[in-house]
């Protein structure tokens, strides 16, 4: 979001380039019409959506699903377009920003500016990380009743809106929680740490340009950093970053996605 932000607010819209009918779900039928000739006001993000708003009340949202990215350049270059680039967007300015889905998971659409957080794909989103709701009662009372692992309720989207897999791994370990813990059995201590971690950890992902362990890139093709720091995620049988060789990392597998942490620091 930062990266679109940076090369098209302010700027009008010259040419929009719809390349397949659809993604997860169609492209809006008028959603050239809607962009082309208006000035994108300003970008907003929740949870994992991006948000466009543009001149005449519209806001486009954008979902880059499981692969998809959002490249940044210049316009008119005569550089080949990338294989899978299915929406393209360019500015009177020169840039240019493609939407490249190889797996289709994606998604686009419109909405108008007023009725954001009224759309079907934002209405029952939880709690963001990085708002002062995420404080330690506020996480003690979002979980109080709730005897899911806490691993599976810190990814529940109606409950906090834009965690992803591995951050919740790294919360975990630096709050010397198990993931299969269950959730209404945090203690006010515990819920006090991981209020702490997750913005912590989010921030420095973002610092760091996120997490490259496959096809994400950073705005301008390049890759994160993120993982290079990463003190569980992905280190399956590597030495624990706290109590060494005596306790490998484990991961295990809860709802289909891959768990990782340290059974000794993590009780």
């Amino acid at each position: 979001m930062r990266g679109f932000r940076d090369a098209f607010e302010g700027h009008r819209i010259s040419h929009v380039s719809v390349n397949r009918p659809d993604l997860r779900w169609p492209f809006p039928a008028d959603l050239r019409e809607k962009l082309e000739g208006k000035r994108v006001l300003s970008f907003r993000r929740r949870a994992k959506y991006i948000l466009m708003r543009i001149e005449g009340g519209w806001s486009m949202l954008l979902h880059l699903g499981m692969s998809g990215r959002l490249t940044i350049s210049r316009a008119r270059t005569n550089a080949t377009p990338p294989a899978h680039e299915h929406l393209v967007l360019e500015t009177d300015s020169g840039a240019r920003a493609g939407l490249v889905d190889p797996r289709r998971f994606g998604s686009v659409d419109l909405v108008r500016t007023n009725e954001e957080e009224d759309h079907r794909l934002l209405a029952h989103l939880g709690m963001e990380p990085l708002s002062p709701t995420i404080t330690r009662g506020g996480l003690a009372q979002l979980f109080r009743e709730r005897r899911t692992p806490i691993k599976s309720a810190l990814l529940d989207q109606k409950l906090i809106a834009g965690l992803g897999n591995i951050y919740v791994c790294e919360a975990l370990f630096r709050c010397g929680i198990h993931p299969e813990r269950q959730a209404c059995t945090l203690t006010d201590v515990e819920a006090q740490a991981l209020s702490e971690a997750i913005p912590q950890i989010l921030e420095q992902a973002i610092a760091s340009g996120g997490s490259s362990l496959r096809d994400y890139v950073q705005a301008d093709g390049t890759k994160g950093g993120f993982q290079d720091l990463h003190l569980v995620y992905g280190r399956e049988g590597a030495p624990c970053p706290n109590c060494g060789d005596a306790s490998p990392i484990r991961r295990i597998t809860q709802s289909g996605r891959s768990t990782f942490f340290c059974p000794t620091c993590q009780k």
